[in-house]
């Protein structure tokens, strides 16, 4: 049986999915656009979210918070960039570094050691994941840069959200994400020039900020219920999701070794709960 944690990461995988193709949907609108008004509409679903749970603000570790949403923010405005520069897997695939920044912060940050044969595992997936990518030469260099420090930004974020475990609630660090990638977009909007979205593009707009909330949720969840270690990788399954609609909505098309390294990817994943928990069973018996 899986536990809440890879419960809720595969909810969160499934949620970002949605996103991903949104964003790729309304490209003509510049990114950082889109990051402001998901972070409005996000903002808004939260809020009402804490009310109606009667959770108090503004939390217990404000600067903890703050930090996970400026790193989260610097994440969000990087990915959507190469969301729209990139064949939709291929920036999957590098967001997909973040597991394995996540785990190396997470030695100093959070104080989570990580087993040498996890590394392993994490290796398995991330030859998976350059199986995956393979020698695209629709990836320009500045946007390749771009994606692997978002993936870092990310590693960032993450840990910051592990170590609010025990003094925040989860609704409270979903509701900072949006309160202050809000303002962070707000500002970098001075860089770019403001296209207004017309007709369908509002409905996507929305859709965007509900499963981008949704998914932080769950994220959160997962991060809160288990071992950063354990739960991070399954982010990988993602780059299924990745590889079918842009297949299906956007006609993108990849190699023979992008399937294969699906299911090098998922080895990897597979593996590291498997010996997670029989270290978790382990650690659990009498003696």
């Amino acid at each position: 049986m899986l536990s809440p944690g890879v419960r809720y990461m595969l909810l969160a995988t499934f949620f970002f999915a949605l996103m991903n193709a949104a964003v790729k949907i309304i490209g003509h609108l510049p990114a950082v656009e889109i990051a402001l008004l998901r972070s409005l509409v996000s903002l808004i679903i939260a809020y009402g979210v804490l009310k109606y749970n009667h959770v108090p603000l503004p939390g217990n570790n404000s600067k903890a918070l703050v930090l996970r949403g400026l790193f989260g923010s610097s994440s969000l405005v990087l990915y959507f960039i190469t969301l729209q520069h990139m064949p939709l897997a291929s920036a999957v695939t590098l967001q997909y570094l973040s597991p394995i920044f996540t785990a190396i912060m997470g030695i100093w940050i959070v104080r989570e050691p990580v087993k040498p044969l996890q590394w392993v595992f994490f290796g398995i997936s991330f030859i998976g994941v350059l199986m995956v990518q393979g020698f695209d030469n629709r990836i320009e260099t500045n946007y390749l840069l771009l994606g692997v420090g978002s993936a870092c930004c990310a590693g960032l974020a993450y840990n910051m959200i592990r170590q609010l475990k025990q003094s925040e609630h989860p609704l409270i660090i979903t509701f900072y994400f949006p309160l202050v990638s809000l303002p962070v977009t707000l500002l970098l909007m001075g860089t770019v020039t403001w296209v207004w979205p017309t007709g369908m593009d509002w409905l996507i707009l929305g859709f965007i900020g509900l499963t981008a909330q949704t998914a932080q949720y769950f994220m959160t969840k997962s991060y809160q219920s288990d071992e950063l270690s354990k739960v991070v990788s399954l982010k990988y399954v993602g780059i299924i999701y990745a590889l079918a609609i842009g297949y299906f909505l956007f006609g993108e098309r990849f190699s023979l070794e992008a399937h294969l390294g699906m299911l090098v990817v998922l080895i990897g994943v597979v593996l590291n709960i498997w010996y997670k928990d029989s270290q978790s069973r382990k650690a659990q018996l009498p003696g």
